[in-house]
């Protein structure tokens, strides 16, 4: 909990009566909120969308009424076919909307509302009661996606939600070859930025990706071996297997979990899940301050001829998006060291509990040029359409418009 902050709620009631003190009581908290709605854009999907969600001037009985929904629904009907509902819904608030943006992500008394809201979440997702959720999810993922797991007795959700892969079911590519980087976890891929700058945005390709070094690590010293290097997306959906490992072996030099920062701010939440290709052009910029981590490791590289060819670094930084998100690294991980961690390629590094997450990689300059696959390799699953739907409802061409960057 942040410093200064008030004890989180224990209950959606107590909750709820907070927000109506708040509003009542906290001028900060109710100027904030009424800038937010007052400059809410009309929400650009039909009202018969699943996810349509109209914030323009509501008055804070809809913010309660929201949220004791949105607690209610996962309480009761949460699956994986609308699992991102409620998170689409809320992120209109902030669509297009600098006020918004001030009211989910800036540090303030917005923030530290949803934040206790999160926190609620998560007491509801390790509650026994949550096991009826668990009983959803998988006869909607199914018998032949279930069986790439381990099945337990899970006690409450997050524990079913990190379950864990039967051995052999995700072999790890060319395990004694440094050169071949493996994909952290299960997630679809996307480029985002081909020549890192240290703290100065720069625009990508045809796209408005930007990402700052120095805020996306928070500081290390490790942020300038990335300068002129590439960064690449690595993104979880929902209903995806939730620990990331290792992508190179080598030892693992500096390491945290602990970066603070929101679940909420994306600024156009649809983009980053639709075209049919996740995150691709999107704005990483949102990501650099969220909650997150990271993992420096120390990798040999080697020539064409297999000889050495020195050392140098690969940075792995999980983020916590929208719901609990918690980023958590299993003991060994857990930095600061006394001296480098020792990590295979394809070993478990951590997990995200419930909701949306990403791996960003980074790679040092000229060293990962492209994604690159040989013949026969993995490269997507032919989906049915219905479940299709849930994740890209809107096609390429029905694309809700970015907005531009001073909408932050």
């Amino acid at each position: 909990m942040p410093q200064g902050q008030e004890e989180f709620s224990t209950s959606i009631d107590g909750f709820i009566e907070k927000i109506r003190i708040w509003y009542a009581d906290k001028k900060e908290f109710r100027d904030q909120y009424d800038a937010a709605v007052n400059g809410a854009k009309p929400c650009p999907l039909p009202p018969h969308d699943n996810g349509y969600c109209d914030w323009q001037n509501k008055p804070i009985d809809f913010l309660c009424q929201f949220f004791w929904d949105w607690y209610q629904w996962q309480e009761q009907r949460s699956g994986v076919d609308n699992g991102l509902t409620f998170i689409e819904r809320f992120s209109w608030i902030n669509y297009d909307n600098r006020a918004g943006m001030d009211f989910v992500a800036n540090p303030g008394p917005g923030r530290d509302l949803i934040a206790d809201f999160t926190n609620l979440q998560g007491l509801q997702m390790d509650a026994p009661e949550s096991k009826e959720a668990i009983k959803r999810w998988v006869r909607q993922l199914g018998p032949k996606r279930m069986d790439d797991y381990k099945i337990e007795d899970w006690e409450n959700f997050n524990e079913f939600f990190i379950r864990e892969i039967k051995e052999g079911r995700r072999p790890v590519d060319a395990k004694d070859d440094p050169t071949v980087v493996v994909a952290p976890a299960d997630c679809v891929i996307n480029m985002i930025v081909d020549d890192l700058k240290a703290d100065t945005p720069i625009p990508v390709k045809t796209a408005t990706a930007t990402m700052n070094l120095r805020t996306l690590l928070d500081g290390s010293e490790y942020a300038e071996r990335f300068v002129g290097g590439t960064a690449v997306s690595c993104i979880l959906m929902p209903d995806s297997y939730h620990w990331y490992h290792a992508p190179v072996a080598g030892r693992v030099v500096a390491a945290r979990d602990d970066i603070g920062g929101p679940y909420y701010g994306i600024r156009n939440f649809p983009q980053l899940l639709d075209k049919g290709d996740v995150g691709y052009g999107y704005d990483y910029k949102d990501f650099q301050d969220f909650r997150r981590g990271y993992v420096i490791i120390k990798t040999v590289y080697v020539d064409a001829d297999g000889g050495p060819d020195g050392e140098g670094y690969v940075a792995q930084i999980p983020v916590g998006l929208n719901s609990i998100a918690s980023v958590n690294f299993l003991p060994k991980f857990k930095g600061p060291f006394l001296e480098p961690v020792p990590v295979e390629k394809g070993e478990r590094i951590g997990n995200f509990q419930y909701g949306g997450s990403l791996n960003i990689l980074l790679f040092e300059k000229g060293r990962f040029p492209a994604v690159q696959l040989l013949q026969g390799q993995r490269i997507g699953v032919l989906e049915d359409p219905a479940k299709s739907a849930t994740r890209f409802p809107r096609a390429p061409h029905t694309q809700l418009r970015t907005p531009p960057p001073n909408g932050r």
